[in-house]
């Protein structure tokens, strides 16, 4: 039995005239986080919404959890669960509202008790009570999260789900999404910052105008440049250095943060 969660072969999709996806293949592992990262245009939505099943590809072949998303998309439904860039929460709605509504719609047993489990698993219980719309940007961001959790869902989507977020708000969601590793969850997630990726992910695949065009982990992206050589401090390469670098990008790579020592 193949340890992949998500398999994608040579997935093409245009719009018009336009080419977005032009062979994508990638894996990704069961339980692990793996980023999609890759400039605005670059397809990281549209190779989300196929895997999804709310967009139908032009070519290749994908599956989620074991399931063909083109032949079995019921399925895959049933297995994934979908963040988009924006919260989608009810701001009229409390918290916990929110989180049992779900739960209703979902049909999931005793709906009270799993929206109090889910708070305090993303430490929201004290804001529980409280409209969703007084929240901050990582708090509805996090309940978000905590909503695409009902079910138990084996593998989740995350499309940049920092989006607009201020800097403790990112470092709130980005410990929401180690945590889902940890517990066992598949995420896939797209983000085109590049910290982000650095942070998070066991696996990174650049997206370069229609085509995965680098896939490892940290370490085996950053060994595709030349080693440091600093006269007298070494200096290893940030992933934003490797990133500029793979795409052929020809702005200037970022001055050092360490200034040679002159010998003694």
């Amino acid at each position: 039995m193949t340890t992949a969660a998500i398999e994608v072969r040579g997935l093409e999709k245009s719009f018009r005239d336009l080419g977005v996806l032009k062979g994508v293949d990638f894996d990704v592992e069961r339980g692990s986080i793996f980023a999609l990262l890759g400039s605005n245009g670059a397809g990281k939505t549209t190779v989300i919404r196929i895997l999804s099943t709310l967009l139908k590809s032009d070519g290749g072949a994908a599956s989620v959890h074991g399931h063909d998303v083109a032949a079995d998309a019921a399925q895959v439904r049933d297995a994934i669960s979908l963040t988009g860039q924006f919260a989608a929460v009810d701001e009229i709605l409390t918290g916990r509202e929110n989180l049992v509504l779900v739960a209703k719609l979902r049909h999931v047993p005793d709906p009270g008790g799993v929206a109090d489990a889910l708070l305090s698993r993303f430490s929201l219980t004290d804001a529980g009570g409280r409209r969703a719309g007084t929240y901050s940007g990582g708090m509805r961001r996090r309940l978000d999260i905590a909503m695409s959790l009902i079910g138990d869902p084996p593998i989740v989507f995350l499309d940049e789900p920092t989006t607009g977020l201020d800097p403790q708000a990112r470092i709130e969601v980005w410990d929401a999404v180690k945590e889902l590793a940890a517990n066992g969850t598949t995420v896939l997630l797209t983000t085109q910052y590049l910290d982000e990726a650095e942070q998070l992910a066991d696996r990174i695949a650049i997206l370069h105008q229609g085509r995965i065009i680098a896939n490892g982990t940290l370490d085996e992206l950053k060994r595709l440049l030349p080693p440091a050589t600093v006269e007298y401090v070494e200096k290893q390469p940030t992933l934003e250095e490797v990133f500029l670098a793979i795409i052929g990008d020809d702005a200037p790579a970022p001055a050092p943060a360490d200034t040679p020592k002159e010998p003694r």
